[in-house]
């Protein structure tokens, strides 16, 4: 019966992913595919979305950077003009640099400021207005557990992750008495491809044995999109069972 329920709630519906190439962005395309939900999949590696594509019920690629000033328009656009409407938007896109005072690469920390937290902003207040003017929507942010903790050498990373953690925020309370939701997933140590140019992956640091996969945190998604429309959770927490952080 819930499945059905499920079914029925999202049928038709259209959603924009971000950050659709790998990890957690990838499996979340998936997942909504299996409602029955239209994709518009954004991210640079065109190659690998077309991929993705064939897997997909039906769906849509939109290569470039996420950083472009544009680009939040041109997702937007893509959505309307191929299907008419755009009801679900999850921003998956991010990266992850880290590094300690005296090896830190600048530059790379402030352009994953500009990609993590600037293309958040750009692709909110688009979104948002359009939730505006059709009366109702859902945008889900890709936040972390580093959106409440620091660990050293990660200031910057869970810098732009509590940035996120305030705009969400904000913006509901903006947003409340409307039909209009937005969430936060703050996911713990998750296998994805974020950590591949970490010296010492996390798992090992943390002594973690069983990471969450991609599927696990995409599945919470669908969770908090399959809620009654009188529902709201602004702020969800994945965690594997062994991170005691």
């Amino acid at each position: 019966m819930h499945e059905t329920f499920y079914r029925k709630k999202l049928d038709g519906r259209v959603a924009i992913v971000t950050g659709a190439s790998s990890g957690i962005g990838k499996a979340v395309a998936r997942e909504l595919s299996r409602a029955n939900i239209k994709i518009v999949m954004a991210a640079r590696r065109k190659d690998v979305l077309e991929e993705l594509q064939n897997e997909l019920v039906e769906s849509v690629v939109v290569d470039g950077d996420i950083t472009d000033v544009d680009m939040p328009q041109k997702l937007l656009c893509k959505a309307l003009d191929t299907y008419g409407r755009c009801d679900i938007v999850v921003h998956a896109a991010g990266i992850l640099h880290s590094g300690m005072i005296d090896d830190v690469d600048i530059n790379e920390m402030c352009n994953m400021v500009r990609i993590n937290f600037e293309a958040s902003v750009r692709i909110s207040y688009e979104v948002l207005k359009h939730f505006k003017k059709t009366g109702s929507g859902h945008l889900i942010h890709l936040s972390s557990i580093l959106g409440t903790k620091v660990r050293p050498g990660n200031g910057v990373y869970a810098g732009t992750k509590y940035a996120i953690e305030a705009l969400v925020e904000a913006l509901r309370m903006e947003l409340a008495g409307t039909k209009i939701q937005i969430s936060a997933i703050e996911p713990g140590v998750t296998i994805t491809e974020l950590h591949n140019n970490i010296p010492v992956h996390p798992t090992k640091a943390l002594g973690i044995s069983t990471p969450l996969q991609p599927e696990d945190v995409a599945s919470c998604i669908g969770f908090i999109l399959h809620q009654p429309d009188h529902v709201r959770i602004p702020v969800m927490m994945i965690l594997p069972g062994e991170q005691c952080i």
